[in-house]
């Protein structure tokens, strides 16, 4: 036996083995998820244990009691930008996401500390936010922990978290109106004017339809050419009720778009803005 583990070590350091080399798999792998939200990023970063046959909550997860929303380390979340959660307002910073499932509700808790909650470390005075949120059942279970960033708009998303046979879904807002309005009011005036950018925006968030059509036709005076900006202009005046005015920018984009790539797409979505506004 001495001699089998003397050769043993010998094989060993012959191929320079020590522990710092030895990769395993993880049980809980680790996930840096980076999602580009309003105008930055949310950034989160968790480990992913899976159910390996257990019974999750209520059970390895305990009602009632604190959980770092994961495994091994605290659960972080960053945010770029200012936003509010679940009507807390939330400053641009880095945060430990902690949580104490219940049965029908759980209270999430977001903290400037970097420690696992419990006597050592955690210190409530840090804490940012804490809310509550109803979790919901789903059919198929998922097995291992999953944290995503869905539902993604101009300014809303949804932090999701799934585990086993529960869903959590976390609303996010961003306080970003009254700040991108004044940059777009600021970049009007500049040169290199983003007219077809502002245009878009007003659109796709529903408002000062009237100024879009404007940008979008100041767009279009030095590129009459891009089928893009005549789509968006074609839907702006649907939007507007201007029937006439959207058919012709709908035409003006399927003949501009004629030999692009995009050509089939864009055909078949302004057809259905002139068969709409021909009705």
């Amino acid at each position: 036996m001495k001699h089998l583990f003397l050769s043993a070590c010998l094989v060993a350091s012959a191929f320079g083995m020590n522990a710092q080399d030895l990769k395993l798999p993880a049980l809980s792998p680790t996930q840096k998820l980076v999602q580009e939200f309003s105008t930055s990023n949310i950034e989160i970063s968790y480990s992913r244990p899976g159910m390996r046959d257990r019974k999750i909550f209520g059970d390895v997860v305990a009602y009632g009691k604190p959980w770092r929303t994961g495994a091994n380390g605290p659960t972080k979340i960053k945010f770029g930008e200012d936003v509010m959660i679940a009507d807390n307002s939330v400053k641009a910073g880095e945060y430990v996401l902690y949580s104490i499932p219940g049965e029908k509700e759980w209270e999430f808790i977001l903290n400037k500390g970097n420690a696992p909650m419990g006597p050592n470390g955690y210190d409530r005075a840090d804490d940012v936010a804490r809310f509550k949120i109803k979790p919901r059942g789903i059919e198929k279970p998922v097995q291992n922990f999953t944290i995503e960033v869905t539902n993604i708009t101009f300014n809303t998303c949804k932090i999701e978290l799934s585990w086993e046979n529960t869903r959590l879904t976390i609303p996010v807002m961003a306080n970003n109106e009254a700040r991108l309005k004044a940059a777009i009011t600021k970049a009007i005036y500049t040169p290199n004017t983003p007219y077809f950018q502002a245009a878009n925006y007003y659109y796709e968030t529903n408002q000062n339809l009237d100024t879009a059509n404007i940008y979008v036709n100041k767009a279009l005076e030095n590129n009459q050419s891009a089928f893009y900006m005549w789509y968006l202009k074609a839907r702006i005046e649907k939007k507007l009720g201007h029937k006439h005015a959207a058919i012709e920018a709908a035409k003006k984009s399927m003949e501009t778009a004629k030999g692009q790539a995009l050509e089939a797409e864009y055909i078949h979505n302004n057809q259905k803005i002139i068969d709409e506004m021909s009705k």
